[in-house]
């Protein structure tokens, strides 16, 4: 399984907030979003290409995160 980089925006499991499985967005997520922002307004491609480079941009920030 890849490394999501677990929640992005965690809170206490106290907090009312449901099942552990309701968490919402994983960090990969949330990196592979912002990166697509940038991609979106700035490089001609498909949005299946898109798609596939913010996640390779999101998955590089994870790993760099571990260094």
């Amino acid at each position: 399984m890849k490394d999501d980089g677990g929640p992005a925006f965690p809170f206490p499991s106290d907090a009312g907030a449901g099942e552990p499985g309701e968490l919402g967005m994983t960090l990969r997520d949330y990196f592979a979003a912002k990166a697509m922002q940038a991609l979106i307004t700035r490089i001609p491609m498909s949005g299946g290409e898109k798609a596939r480079d913010a996640y390779a941009i999101a998955d590089a920030m994870l790993k760099a995160r571990q260094q």
